[in-house]
């Protein structure tokens, strides 16, 4: 996500940095690339205008020129200008202080992922709102559109509106609308067709649905890889049918990040969710100060920690803390962080997300560090016996072997995860030994292996 633009603005302000004390020219010099930058990142061009004006207003005051560290200052001025252009502070979150069943409409051309989405917010309504939620399609132009609301609403364990053939949009809405008052839903979300392109029988049809419904969030979703295509889409809509906010899809996959930079200051709608992938739990609330963080490579940890929070089985990690305290540590018990790993989003979803991580993506890239790795080492440890699991002294030559062949690995696949493994084992074995007291004294250093704890450990010490 904003990979292209958070390497091009990184090697500005390295340059930046490498100058000590600024003069105008140099800011000059940086504000030129940075406008170039958010070009080729394909933001809209009044945007770029207003943006390159705003932060050069600030950057050339004295304050910046005398300050101790201004490139610093320079990177604080950029930081705070792209959490205003991508819509402030705060989390702009779904309107649900209505008299329900709160009414949520998705509107978007085909293709967009409006079904997908409005599949994602009834999951995430449900799991961490709590809230009763009906999901209706009235989508009778695509053929089988219904069925997949019908199938996704399954998945996530929500209602979904039984479909009558032939019914028109306006009615399964007011049909939708009476369900979720009788049956106490707290929440309807309308899930509308879409077309391949902006037209009058389109902004008619939807038009004629939100007249019908009255839904306290009209809600547009953008395909985020159609770069200013996406943002167009948007003003229309929000000039046509007045739509309350934005949900901007495939971000994961838009390297350079122009839709988002652009369609808040365009349309002066918030954009509330941001879809992350193909997975029905991959959409998360929009934050513009954690996107300007990772657009600049200092990382987003408060959301790193979330995740964390909402996938951590607290249970496992009780038992795995009980197993660390007394120094036992087996494959299962690995297995269960590889899968803990995967559901963090993987080894690309958390490195996105640690601040600096812009720096080393190169050495990362040689590494081939990815998230198939993690995939082959639990088909491996799948490949196992209980007791190889439990035991791995077991593994001889001929049961590696015989797990490579079950797990279509190499035996020197094999090994490297044992050695991770014992690697492992052996810090906890360590940490076990010396106990809170004895790594108040020794520090990390008492858990690194031979060789490795020398004096450039010494600050960690407790």
């Amino acid at each position: 996500m904003f990979d292209s633009l958070s390497n091009r603005l990184g090697e500005v302000f390295d340059r930046l940095r490498k100058r000590g004390a600024l003069r105008e020219d140099d800011v000059a010099t940086a504000l030129r690339e940075i406008r170039i930058a958010l070009l080729e990142a394909d933001v809209a061009l009044p945007v770029v205008k207003e943006f390159v004006n705003a932060v050069r207003e600030k950057a050339v005051g004295q304050e910046v020129l005398r300050s101790v560290t201004p490139a610093q200052m320079v990177v604080k001025i950029v930081h705070d200008h792209l959490v205003e252009t991508l819509g402030g502070a705060g989390e702009a979150g779904l309107e649900l202080n209505a008299v329900p069943p709160v009414v949520v409409m998705m509107v978007g051309l085909q293709g967009s992922g409006k079904t997908t989405s409005a599949a994602k917010i009834a999951l995430r309504l449900k799991s961490r709102e709590r809230k009763k939620v009906l999901l209706a399609s009235l989508d009778v132009q695509r053929p089988a559109a219904q069925e997949q609301l019908a199938v996704l609403a399954r998945q996530i364990g929500v209602a979904a509106l039984p479909v009558i053939a032939g019914e028109k949009p306006v009615a399964i809405a007011r049909r939708a609308l009476d369900t979720g008052r009788r049956e106490g839903y707290d929440i309807v979300i309308l899930d509308t067709a879409g077309r391949l392109h902006i037209n009058e029988e389109l902004m008619l049809e939807v038009a004629a649905v939100r007249d019908a419904a009255r839904p306290t969030e009209t809600l547009l979703v953008a395909d985020a890889l159609t770069g200013q295509d996406a943002v167009n889409v948007a003003k229309s809509f929000s000039e046509r049918i007045g739509v309350t906010g934005i949900v901007l899809t495939r971000i994961d996959g838009d390297a350079r990040g122009g839709a988002a930079l652009s369609m808040r200051q365009i349309t002066g709608k918030p954009i509330k969710f941001v879809g992350t992938g193909e997975k029905i739990e991959a959409l998360e609330p929009f934050h513009a100060e954690r996107i300007a963080g990772r657009i600049l490579d200092m990382g987003d940890v408060v959301s790193l920690v979330e995740k964390a929070a909402e996938t951590i089985d607290q249970e496992e990690a009780a038992k795995l803390a009980a197993k660390m305290q007394k120094g036992s540590f087996d494959l299962d018990d690995l297995a269960n962080q590889l899968r803990q790993l995967r559901k963090m989003g993987g080894m690309s979803g958390m490195m996105g997300l640690l601040p600096g991580i812009g720096k080393i993506k190169k050495q990362l890239a040689e590494a081939n560090i990815d998230d198939r790795i993690i995939k082959r080492q639990e088909a491996i440890i799948s490949s196992m016996t209980k007791a190889e699991r439990r035991n791995p002294k077991l593994l001889n030559a001929s049961r590696r072997l015989r797990i490579a062949a079950g797990s279509g690995t190499s035996v020197p696949d094999i090994n490297r995860l044992l050695k991770q493994y014992q690697d492992m084992a052996h810090m906890m074995k360590k940490a076990a030994k010396l106990g809170k007291k004895g790594l108040a004294r020794h520090g990390l250093a008492g858990l690194l292996p031979p060789g490795m704890g020398g004096g450039g450990f010494g600050g960690f010490r407790g």
